[in-house]
């Protein structure tokens, strides 16, 4: 089943046709109502009349999340303050957060938007959903909740936490699809064991997952733990919130609705575009969103993109999973690592629980030292001393392949390393950088 069929099936021609129209008419938009885009527009010499395709948004600036938190609060927004009907603002450690607002018509379009992402991972009109991402400022629980209605679903809006109550809920009214982090649907089948729950007799058979990168062994994992299809959802607050792209049931990619979001794959490093199929930073355009409309967003994701035909009969492109972020890529002793590196070597061991944490720091001599907490099963962590060692030498072994650098592996007991009920923290950086 596809939700609209008219935008997510159009052939590719038409769709650049539909692009560059809404692309014309964002700028004069932006341009007409928002200041800060207009200082933008004139500081690289470009105004709306130079952009009369698709193929002209290279000469738009870019627009990253620093500008939007230096704007703070509504320096970046198209229509005053009295037309938005809802606001959200991102989590953030220092400085502004990043606020986003909608108009009636972006709610609109972020319930359309989900209302295709849930149909994409498997979702039909009678279903039963469990939304289990947080409700409030972060726009993953809210989101969902949009789509869902849109869709005709029945919800259950649980939001995050209350762990045992979510699996009673799951239970007594036997949702079929689950959306929340992957890594909280981990952590509920701990809970699910404790209290006698075999998760693979659980009613939920698809899950949206999303708001943290994943890997294919995680999404293993979790297919295997509980009998389900695990699909990858991927959205950030300052575009929409989530219902940018979403995998279909044949997982091989993250279609991405290019009829509102335009993206771009771009070299980091120069912001020049690299070819079809190459991993890069996501740029994404907003065609169509009233409130803040942004132009030329970057993300800071690397993934790559391919305009292959999908067996699923959509046209969009499709995008990876999140391959590593440009901004929180860890660089330890000239090395670039990225957590999703060692989660995959884990996972593949046998043995390993897919919890673990990574924590660097930074010694008397100034160098940097990495130590691996790894959650083991049961079984092992109560073997011989010597089994445990064997362990803990071949996981260090197969790290230092993929990382290049010499880390120290510490096995612990399941559930020592604290669970997370949102986003799990994978790293904890000590050093004073």
């Amino acid at each position: 089943m596809i939700w609209n069929e008219k935008f997510e099936t159009m052939p590719l021609e038409e769709l650049k046709n539909l692009q560059s129209e809404r692309l014309v008419s964002l700028a004069r938009y932006v341009y007409d109502n928002c200041p800060w885009y207009k200082r933008k527009f004139n500081d690289v010499g470009v105004g709306p009349a130079d952009i009369k395709s698709i193929d002209d948004i290279v000469k738009l600036p870019f627009t990253n999340k620093l500008d939007m938190r230096d704007s703070y609060p509504f320096g970046l927004f198209s229509r005053p303050r009295t037309d938005l009907v809802e606001i959200h603002v991102s989590s953030g450690t220092t400085g502004n957060p990043t606020l986003v607002g909608y108009t009636r018509d972006d709610i609109s379009l972020w319930g359309e938007v989900m209302a295709r992402s849930l149909c994409c991972a498997g979702a039909v009109p009678d279903d039963t959903i469990q939304i289990a991402y947080g409700y409030g400022l972060f726009t993953g629980g809210l989101g969902a909740h949009y789509g869902a209605m849109e869709m005709g679903l029945t919800i259950i809006p649980t939001s995050s936490g209350q762990t045992k109550r979510q699996l009673k809920i799951m239970q007594d009214f036997q949702p079929r699809i689950l959306a929340c982090t992957p890594s909280y649907c981990l952590y509920m089948a701990d809970d699910a064991r404790e209290i006698g729950i075999d998760p693979r007799t659980a009613s939920w058979k698809i899950g949206v997952f999303g708001a943290e990168p994943w890997s294919e062994s995680m999404r293993s994992e979790i297919e295997q733990t509980w009998d389900m299809l695990a699909t990858d959802i991927y959205g950030l607050s300052e575009i929409i919130g989530p219902g940018v792209s979403q995998e279909c049931t044949y997982k091989d990619g993250l279609h991405l609705y290019s009829d509102v979001f335009y993206p771009e794959i771009i070299d980091p490093d120069t912001g020049k575009p690299v070819p079809e199929g190459q991993d890069g930073e996501l740029v994404i355009t907003t065609l169509t969103k009233q409130g803040i409309p942004l132009i030329r967003y970057r993300t800071r994701d690397i993934v790559s993109l391919t305009y292959e035909p999908c067996k699923c009969g959509r046209t969009s492109p499709r995008t990876s999973k999140i391959k590593g972020r440009t901004d929180d890529m860890i660089v330890v002793r000239g090395i670039n690592v990225f957590p999703s590196q060692i989660e995959h070597v884990l996972l593949g061991i046998e043995g390993t629980h897919p919890h673990y944490q990574l924590v660097i720091d930074r010694g008397a001599h100034k160098l940097d030292s990495v130590e691996i907490m790894v959650e083991v099963d049961e079984r092992i962590f109560s073997d011989e001393i010597k089994r445990m060692h064997a362990l803990e030498q071949k996981i260090k072994k197969e790290i230092e392949a993929v990382l290049s650098i010499g880390v120290t592996v510490r096995l612990v007991e399941p559930k020592t390393i604290a669970r997370s009920e949102g986003k799990a923290k994978r790293v904890i950086d000590k050093r004073q950088l």
